[in-house]
């Protein structure tokens, strides 16, 4: 096989998976995304409430975990629905290489998408660093989304896997809001890396973000392997 037969083999894999993926309803979580972004860019403009770099982030947390959202929940059923769940695991081993792939992909574009915003939030509102916004959201996004998959292999319904994410992910926010030790702690997985509060020295304060990277980063691979294992009782999903 020649080196052009090649790339336009892998070409066509990753535009199929993309479709199947996204399954024609990933413009309207974008576009709810960029709504959402733009909605609170506006309140903060209106409101005059200052505006640096910790606050850039947080008006970009909510649209990045919410572009996540829906290829991951769905996934699965996605597969179900499209009649082809039987077909990956008739294959021998083949369904962790489609869904590592396709996690892969799904990353890979959320953090264009996300430099994309954070031009906006550039242009708009403060001069940030685009490049280490979107890598310091990627964080949270591996780790929710490589949660989510877990729950997806757990429920095998994307509907049930949503109603669960949703209420843990509101049952943290609010229980990590309302600690402020633990808010200011490398355990909060919302930690806002570019507000450094005025109490912490700054040496101890990149020591503590270091260390909640970390965590998020084991906790998404350990979400992973589990979504993976998930896969192995093949009589569970056929």
């Amino acid at each position: 096989m020649s080196v052009k037969e090649y790339s336009d083999m892998i070409i066509r894999v990753i535009r199929y998976n993309l479709k199947v993926v996204f399954a024609g309803k990933f413009f309207w979580f974008l576009l709810a995304a960029f709504l959402f972004f733009a909605f609170f860019m506006f309140q903060q403009a209106w409101n005059r409430v200052e505006i640096n770099e910790g606050s850039v982030y947080n008006l970009l947390l909510f649209p990045c975990l919410l572009l996540i959202f829906y290829p991951v929940v769905f996934g699965i059923q996605n597969d179900e629905d499209n009649r082809i769940l039987e077909i990956i695991f008739g294959i021998p081993n083949y369904r962790y290489k489609v869904w590592g792939v396709r996690m892969l992909m799904m990353y890979v574009a959320n953090f264009f998408i996300l430099l994309l915003f954070g031009y906006v939030a550039r242009l708009l509102l403060y001069p940030v660093n685009i490049s280490e916004m979107a890598f310091q959201l990627l964080f949270p996004m591996l780790f929710f989304g490589n949660l989510a998959f877990m729950f997806s292999t757990i429920t095998r319904s994307g509907n049930g896997t949503a109603v669960i994410m949703i209420v843990l992910g509101l049952a943290l926010f609010i229980f990590m809001r309302g600690n402020r030790q633990l808010s200011l702690s490398y355990w909060n997985i919302f930690l806002n890396p570019f507000a450094t509060p005025s109490e912490i020295h700054p040496l101890i304060w990149q020591n503590t973000i270091l260390k909640s990277r970390i965590f998020l980063v084991i906790g998404a691979v350990v979400w992973l392997m589990i979504g993976f294992l998930n896969l192995q009782r093949r009589e569970k999903f056929v």
